[in-house]
């Protein structure tokens, strides 16, 4: 038995997403779901690795404690960015799910060895896609013990 949502700490998830409607239908399922979690939005690979890095207008930004992660990107690539953050001795330890639209084994299997800790298809509906963004959500906060922030 999971312990209730209201117990747990809040989480700071950093979504790094360039569709103007997936970052909106994230934001609806963290709103009606969990609406203490904090939800970060970046729209390209460069955005992700400067926020991540603290540089320039993200100078105060918060450390993720999560990353959810779409492919393909604009400007530096997702897999780029998966591969930096898992070769940094800072990053690392952030738990980051692809949420990608790509169902191409390459892709799941590239994810992997890069050290994604969950790849999850985009589902195409509306209803689906909040459901998936729910479960990602409570499965982190509710069933894993996260790396203690630093």
């Amino acid at each position: 038995m999971t312990a209730p949502v209201e117990a747990s700490l809040p989480i700071e998830v950093l979504l790094v997403e360039d569709d103007p409607g997936d970052v909106l239908m994230t934001q609806e399922a963290f709103e009606e779901h969990k609406v203490r979690n904090k939800l970060n939005v970046v729209q390209d690979g460069e955005e992700a690795l400067a926020y991540l890095r603290r540089e320039g207008r993200f100078a105060d930004a918060t450390r993720p404690d999560l990353i959810l992660l779409d492919l393909n990107l604009p400007r530096v690539d997702g897999r780029e960015v998966l591969q930096v953050i898992k070769e940094d001795q800072d990053l690392r330890r952030i738990p980051v799910v692809v949420l990608t639209t790509s169902q191409a084994d390459e892709d799941i299997l590239r994810s992997y060895s890069l050290h994604a800790n969950a790849y999850v298809t985009k589902p195409v509906d509306f209803d689906s896609f909040i459901a998936v963004v729910r479960q990602i959500d409570e499965f982190f906060v509710s069933v894993v013990k996260l790396p203690p922030r630093g």
